[in-house]
């Protein structure tokens, strides 16, 4: 018992240490809120906290280490998941007038917001060397399942909680009313942003 509650302390300590981390998912729920798609912004949380708990179930089942050493089915998948952060990124960035800031990117429903972010998380280099390196040594194979369910449960609370709360900020008042007057550049550094993450997931898989 005592065995188990350090385990969970620990993953979720790792897991809450990397989820509040700067990211391309802190990004697009950042642009999104800000932007006035906050169904969206919900959606996307929901959509990130349910790719990483599927990341999650893999690496307590193995079966991520399996996947990551199919050479070909690791590089397709970081490969896709670069090229759409890429495609956000210019969606997000790309020269436009005031008036059309808030209707570039974002799909406004929350499930297209719950898509984009389960393939922006499930494409996420930080997301994947942590689950099948720190994510995997902190959870010993022999843990009771009671507990792998409880640090299930934890990380999606985690994931969501957080992003929850990013997309209220960054939806409030204040905020709104700093990206009216300097939306044109918050766009354009959230889309390079975007962009540099993408290109950089391409480049490792050329």
């Amino acid at each position: 018992m005592r065995q188990e509650l350090l385990t969970i302390g620990t993953a979720l300590a790792l897991y809450a240490a990397v989820v509040v981390s700067p990211g391309p998912n802190f990004a697009l729920i950042s642009r999104l809120a800000a932007a006035g798609a906050r169904r969206a912004a919900f959606g996307a949380t929901f959509g990130l906290a349910i790719a990483a708990t599927v990341y999650a179930v893999l690496t307590m089942t193995g079966l991520a280490l399996v996947l990551m050493r199919v050479g070909w089915l690791a590089n397709l998948m970081q490969f896709a998941g670069g090229c759409y952060l890429v495609y956000l990124g210019i969606m997000v960035g790309c020269p436009q007038g005031p008036s059309q800031q808030r209707n570039n990117l974002p799909p406004h429903g929350v499930l297209r917001g719950l898509r984009m972010g389960v393939l922006v998380n499930l494409s996420n280099p930080k997301g994947i060397a942590f689950f099948i390196g720190l994510y995997a040594l902190a959870i010993p194979p022999a843990t009771a399942l009671w507990a792998k369910l409880v640090i299930l449960a934890g990380g999606f609370l985690l994931e969501a909680i957080w992003y929850s709360l990013v997309t209220v900020l960054f939806s409030s008042r204040p905020f709104r009313a700093v990206y009216d007057r300097f939306g044109f550049w918050v766009e354009r550094v959230i889309g390079t942003a975007l962009a540099v993450f993408g290109l950089r997931l391409i480049a490792e898989k050329l």
